[in-house]
């Protein structure tokens, strides 16, 4: 009797330290979970667009209850260079991708010894997941040789049998489940760490406008309406199992929606009262609400980073026609989108959540940027960053705390989906092109021709950007001209050793000149 009293006197304390242990560390290294949306533009949450007619009730609650960002950029307005930017804290023209998108078969674009953010966390002691959309590309296996395995539209022979290589758990992610590239570009197979879930047994296409996806492979559990479902799911157990474990835990979660395909379920089609788009994004902000409320199930929400952007702006496949006739713009009033220099090719989303931290209900006017997560991570565990990596990333942990007025960054360079770049200094924003680097006009020949070599705007007057001023401050361009030109040969924005870009030089690549060397 005197031994099991004993056993079990000794079980309880083991028992209270563990938790007491579990408490402690979670006080100095919170959760993280970075939910990124895919194409949803910065109008299209309510808490930032209250006259537009989408009610994102999840996001609005999560700006509530701590931060939004009304000046924040992806680094590049379209998804694989922003996603880059995000794991590495570099500009995504830096790396060997100097415009468009990798496409799903695609070689990794994340070298294995670059320095990421799962990396980070993974040394800190995190378990780090990815759940989702990757499109940053890794190594299939092959059955013949190609020439070209970029190209979007192409169905290429690999054999599924046999696992990827270079993919999420190479560059931090000790657990990965996803897909290759977007939901409308194939191969549609799920990987769950470095396997197939199930091997492709069909063809599938979808030519829908809205609910359009490539003709390709697609394994039997794979099934294009469920797959925002079925992530969501799989990121909610995720929570579940690693919440208060002697471990903290990092998901990064990037959604493939409301990209195409259009693909809202049933609960959510026409309850926005707009069209497919506006309920997609209703399906996407409920999967906001999925996981806020898992945290808050498991006990951990208090001390969980929880951010919520989106990859670039809004694309003109949800149909910006339609959705005016009904009085929504999902770029705000900003000019352009998904793929453009211009804001609203860029600017988004921005909504960070930390109750332990933000009291709730704040808004901040400072420019961040998406590589600027990197830094801010790494401030927050006091952990100081290798000189060759981060290059771009500026931590916003003041501004986090109270600080609103602390300098984040002092410039931010933007870029399209052909390459086109921008630098944005306090109002100013320089636009080293005449016309909006993406899909909408001005972009053809004929468009271009006779307009500026670049524009000049300030956006505090103008965030539409309607006004050239180039000819009424040539010295002020030339100024951020040159300073952009420095930030791209310096190899990084931070303060450190001068560094490489990676692949052929930007200034090789890009069509108006530089004047210096």
């Amino acid at each position: 009797m005197n031994h099991n009293i004993e056993t079990l006197i000794l079980s309880i304390c083991i028992l209270l330290f563990q938790i007491n242990f579990g408490f402690a560390q979670q006080n100095e290294t919170p959760n993280i979970v970075y939910i990124l949306a895919d194409d949803m533009g910065i109008g299209d949450a309510s808490c930032y667009n209250p006259d537009g007619k989408i009610k994102t009730i999840h996001l609005d609650k999560m700006a509530e209850n701590g931060m939004k960002f009304t000046d924040a950029h992806t680094s590049s307005s379209v998804c694989t260079p922003t996603r880059y930017g995000i794991l590495t804290g570099r500009y995504n023209w830096r790396s060997t991708l100097k415009n468009g998108v990798l496409g799903g078969y695609s070689a990794p674009l994340i070298s294995n010894d670059r320095f990421t953010v799962g990396k980070l966390l993974q040394k800190t002691g995190y378990y780090t997941g990815f759940i989702g959309k990757w499109h940053l590309g890794w190594d299939w296996v092959f059955k013949q040789n190609y020439e070209n395995i970029d190209n979007l539209n192409t169905i290429l022979e690999v054999d599924y049998s046999q696992p990827i290589k270079n993919g999420p758990n190479q560059v931090g992610f000790t657990y990965a489940y996803g897909f290759s590239s977007s939901l409308d570009i194939p191969p549609y197979v799920y990987i769950e760490n470095d396997r197939v879930t199930a091997l492709p047994d069909k063809i599938t296409v979808n030519v829908d406008d809205k609910g359009f996806w490539r003709e390709g492979p697609t394994a039997p559990d794979f099934e294009h309406v469920k797959v925002l479902s079925h992530l969501t799911d799989k990121a909610v157990d995720f929570i579940g199992e690693n919440s208060n474990k002697e471990k903290p835990f990092f998901l990064y979660f990037p959604l493939p929606a409301p990209h195409t395909p259009i693909l809202p379920t049933t609960e959510f089609m026409g309850k926005s009262n707009t069209n497919m788009y506006g309920d997609f994004v209703l399906q996407v902000d409920d999967v906001v609400g999925k996981i806020v409320a898992e945290l808050e199930k498991q006990g951990v929400l208090d001390n969980t980073l929880l951010i919520f952007t989106s990859d670039n702006g809004c694309s003109p496949k949800a149909n910006f026609a339609e959705l005016a006739r009904v009085g929504h713009d999902p770029s705000q009033g900003f000019r352009g989108h998904k793929a453009d220099i211009y804001e609203g090719g860029h600017r988004v989303p921005f909504i960070v959540q930390w109750p332990e931290r933000i009291s709730g209900a704040q808004t901040s006017e400072q420019i961040i940027c998406t590589t600027d997560f990197m830094a801010t991570v790494a401030d927050i565990l006091g952990q100081k960053m290798p000189e060759n990596a981060g290059e771009d990333s500026f931590s916003f942990l003041k501004v986090l705390n109270g600080a609103m007025q602390a300098e984040v960054r002092p410039s931010v360079i933007h870029h399209s989906i052909d390459g086109r770049f921008a630098i944005r200094k306090d109002k100013w924003k320089l636009i080293a092109w005449p016309g909006s680097g993406g899909w909408t006009a001005p972009r053809s020949a004929k468009e271009l021709a006779g307009l500026p070599e670049m524009q000049l705007f300030d956006l505090s007057k103008d965030p539409s950007e309607q006004s050239n001023l180039i000819s009424d401050y040539p010295e002020l361009a030339l100024s951020l001209k040159n300073e952009m030109i420095s930030l791209i040969k310096n190899g990084r924005s931070t303060q450190g050793p001068k560094l490489s870009n990676d692949g052929p030089e930007i200034w090789d690549q890009v069509k108006w000149a530089f004047d210096q060397e």
